[in-house]
């Protein structure tokens, strides 16, 4: 009996954590039943796909891998995917039993059954235990009758009629035995881990609010997977956590952990809410490593109405003073998001709203859009809202009562100018001085789209130096004055980030004499005034690693190290220099 646990992920750094936990649950709870099932009889396979492979490629290894049951792993993102690789599969192996599971399924499973007669049924919700049970009918414990009494399960029986049945009681964290044995597997993917399911509260748009009973997983257990993570070397941990610190005593646990067995190589992302930070957990966090740790913090917005319809708890107050604390230490990456198309937020208000997340200045401002995701409160309430949503994933919404479709347009437009010049990183000093023509940020950046629609620069894939140039040219059309100022601020920001070897064009002539370049390195490898850190290094080694730049404008001579980059930027270490 040959079994293929089947992912397809959107990228290729991206694991599947669902399959990993269903194989490792099985396996060890079968080996446990051998008077039932033969392991040699029982062969479960995974396989791991992205979206961005060829349709064809994927269909062939899933024929040539044969197996008796397969099992696909649906998320928003793969939905579509998987339905078409379904039909086709259907006609290559009609013997195949195939099974579907995850949160895009989970909710309207009759209705993917009707819609998908290939399948043979869909695993609702947590689907270790229901998994283990299939492995178990399938291997010949139970008759096949024996799928009217699994719970968590909705399926076709031979005459094709489809049977609901009740959904599985959940399982204890601390049963689920450890994913990542066979770490070297995952080497340059995400590691996705999670120490505890289920979240405390009730937002309409989440799917994680259904499940009401939160459970966590042993801290002693938590702690020794953290130490392999962390003797592995792994690069970045990412729990899965809905809200990692909604339970204080295992939050500050397993942070006092990581900061005090840190090894300087591995960094972990949390979700957080920021409004239930307490002074304990702030002291933790600005004490960590810089790069240590990174947080994501779920604004969506700061109009009270639309979080109180939302059926969210959040103290907006409380998170600008716990987001701008960790900020002013300066050691911990922080990405807040904004969700548009939410109930009682129009275009001023989500602006309001963009502005207030703004100011903070986090390191990533994720600025998303509404998805009315199956079985969630938000679906129930759209008549009331007056909410139209794709009809295909990822559902997203086309407009509301208080958003029209042109106001989405409008956002999409705003999105794309903050991905590429505020979460790029790219322009920090620039931004930092073109903010201050502005009424408000939001302006700002619909004021750069406009640019861009204008000129039909949306949408496309510019390289580095030429988002430079639009930027520049953007300036130069708006406040032509102070077009050489801004360009020596572009430049800067350029250097910051890259040893570039051949100067971009919007830079303009280069203003040091090739003497007195020669002339401060020769200096340089003698006294080692700017660059002790170069001690290994001669003239011509330290002029590779390093740029010199004269600004004109900014009436300064800055030398950019790139040896020495910031943890949490890793913008070149700088400073001014005499020539």
């Amino acid at each position: 009996m040959k079994i293929l646990l089947a992912a397809i992920n959107a990228k290729y750094i991206h694991s599947n954590l669902a399959i990993y936990s269903l194989k490792v649950y099985a396996d060890a709870y079968l080996e446990k039943a051998l008077d039932y099932v033969s392991q040699q009889d029982m062969e479960i396979n995974l396989a791991e796909y992205t979206i961005n492979q060829p349709f064809s490629h994927i269909l062939t290894d899933i024929y040539k891998r044969s197996p008796d049951i397969l099992c696909f792993s649906c998320y928003i993102w793969s939905m579509e995917y998987i339905e078409a690789l379904v039909r086709e599969l259907a006609k290559l192996l009609p013997s195949m039993s195939i099974w579907l599971g995850g949160p895009e399924v989970s909710y309207d499973a009759a209705k993917v059954l009707a819609r998908l007669p290939q399948v043979k049924g869909v695993m609702k919700g947590e689907g270790e235990e229901t998994f283990l049970q299939l492995c178990r009918i399938y291997g010949g414990q139970f008759h096949i009758h024996g799928l009217r009494e699994l719970e968590g399960i909705t399926y076709r029986d031979a005459d094709g009629e489809i049977y609901d049945n009740p959904w599985r009681q959940a399982i204890e964290l601390s049963e689920l035995p450890f994913v990542y044995q066979h770490v070297e597997e995952f080497q340059n993917r995400i590691i996705y881990y999670e120490s505890s399911r289920g979240c405390p509260f009730s937002c309409s748009y989440c799917l994680s609010s259904i499940d009401k009973r939160l459970r966590f997983r042993d801290l002693e257990l938590v702690k020794k997977e953290l130490q392999f993570f962390i003797d592995s070397k792994v690069l970045q941990v990412k729990f899965v956590d809905r809200t990692f610190n909604c339970k204080h005593e295992h939050a500050t646990a397993i942070w006092r952990y990581i900061a005090e067995h840190d090894r300087g190589i591995t960094n972990f992302h949390f979700e957080v809410a920021a409004d239930l930070l307490n002074d304990e957990e702030l002291k933790l966090l600005e004490g960590m490593r810089p790069g240590l740790v990174q947080l994501e913090i779920g604004v969506q917005s700061t109009n009270p109405d639309t979080i109180r319809e939302i059926r969210r708890t959040m103290d907006f107050d409380r998170v600008r003073n716990a987001v701008s604390r960790i900020k002013r230490k300066g050691n911990i990456h922080q990405h807040l998001d904004l969700i548009a198309g939410l109930p009682f937020e129009d275009i001023n208000s989500f602006a309001r709203s963009f502005d207030d997340v703004y100011n903070l200045k986090p390191e990533q401002l994720q600025l998303g859009f509404l998805k009315v995701l199956k079985g969630s409160y938000m679906e129930e309430q759209k008549e009331n809202y007056g909410l139209a949503y794709l009809s295909r994933p990822a559902y997203e919404v086309l407009f509301t009562r208080w958003l029209s479709y042109q106001d989405v347009i409008r956002l999409k437009g705003i999105e794309e100018m903050v991905e590429i010049y505020y979460n790029s990183r790219q322009f920090t000093h620039t931004l930092e001085e073109l903010e201050k023509k502005y009424p408000s940020p939001f302006i700002m950046y619909d004021k750069l789209y406009e640019f861009y629609d204008e000129h039909d620069y949306g949408g496309l894939l510019h390289k580095r130096s030429t988002r430079y140039e639009i930027l520049l040219e953007y300036i130069g059309e708006a406040y032509p004055k102070e077009r050489e100022y801004f360009r020596e601020l572009l430049t800067y920001d350029y250097y910051l980030r890259e040893n570039a070897k051949t100067r971009p064009k919007f830079a303009g002539e280069y203003r040091i004499a090739k003497e007195e370049v020669r002339t401060f390195y020769d200096r340089e490898e003698r006294e080692r005034n700017y660059l002790p850190a170069y001690g290994a290094y001669d003239r011509n080694q330290m002029r590779k690693m390093t740029h010199l730049e004269y600004f004109v404008q900014l009436g300064k001579c800055v030398l950019f190290d790139y040896k020495e980059r910031d943890a949490l930027s890793q913008d070149a270490r700088t400073c001014e220099v005499e020539l």
